[in-house]
């Protein structure tokens, strides 16, 4: 496996993001993460998706971590300040679920309060179902967890095509077109910072083409056993999925019927939010992290 890493120049200077780098080994990988907050607090686990990473998460971490808790943001590998394999075959579904189970069991966070969004939620959701004794509650937006047994929809299948053929791919400008308002000149460029050339992006270009549309892809029947857990699943769970969403519209509603912990649940629909709601509602979406906290 031929590994990349970006330089750490690349990330001078980014605008709100102060934050601690914390590494670990995983397998022979280095991950990135953040864990900022009280070190004995109660374990709020934030997983970005795809093509983001743990600055997706800057303006959310420090209203979390003044109320005492402690926050824990990874950047997947491939993402982020982690170590980036170069070839599309390093990657499938498996070993993501893998290595971030693993970063769990080596950090030892128990008791965990888990935010997921988009791939951390495809990952989040079958770590959680997989590892329910570590775990205290779910909050899912703009997620879901597919098998292949539904077909996709149009949008998403524009998306995956598009990621295999774009010739130059534009993080930064895939992450302002998939918010409700568009990001900052700042806020693109510190998309771009973790991908200096096109070799860096091979996660980036390949996740949407590891995402289950077939009822036979590899990752189907584990996602199928994963949901088999979570239709028992009686702890907290929460939905606060987008208004303007094309392409996870209607998710919250499955989760929702399917899932025992969601009810009673103060469901909510965040308005004037794309799918990186993280970059539209920042404040809304942490009060409602942190209401869930409380209860």
């Amino acid at each position: 496996m031929a590994i990349l890493r970006t330089p750490d120049e690349c990330f001078s200077n980014l605008k709100d993001y102060p934050f601690t780098p914390n590494y670990i080994q995983i397998d022979d990988l280095r991950m990135h993460y953040l864990d900022e907050g009280s070190p004995s607090g109660k374990v709020i686990l934030l997983m970005h998706g795809e093509p983001t990473w743990s600055y997706l998460y800057r303006k959310i971490i420090p209203i979390l971590s003044k109320e005492g808790y402690r926050i824990i943001a990874p950047d997947l590998i491939g993402f982020g300040k982690s170590d980036k394999p170069s070839e599309f075959t390093d990657y499938s579904y498996k070993n993501h679920v893998e290595w971030i189970t693993k970063f769990i069991k080596l950090i030892d966070i128990q008791n965990i309060t888990l935010f997921c969004q988009d791939w951390g939620g495809l990952i989040g959701l079958r770590i959680a179902a997989e590892n329910e004794e570590r775990f205290a509650g779910i909050i899912a937006s703009n997620t879901g967890l597919p098998t292949g047994d539904q077909p996709p929809s149009d949008a998403f299948k524009q998306w995956q095509e598009f990621s295999q053929t774009v010739p130059v791919f534009p993080t930064g400008n895939i992450v302002s077109g998939g918010s409700f308002s568009p990001l900052s000149a700042e806020e693109i460029a510190a998309y771009n910072a973790p991908f200096p050339e096109e070799k860096y992006k091979a996660a980036a270009r390949i996740f949407p083409k590891l995402v289950p549309t077939m009822p036979n892809d590899p990752a189907s029947e584990d996602n199928r056993k994963a949901w088999m857990s979570l239709m028992k699943w009686q702890k907290p769970f929460l939905t606060c999925f987008s208004d303007s969403d094309p392409i996870t519209k209607g998710g919250d509603m499955v989760l929702q019927g399917i899932i025992p912990g969601t009810k009673g649940q103060p469901h909510t629909t965040i308005e004037k939010a794309g799918h990186f709601v993280q970059e539209d509602k920042p404040e809304e979406l942490a009060k409602i992290i942190l209401e869930f906290m409380k209860k």
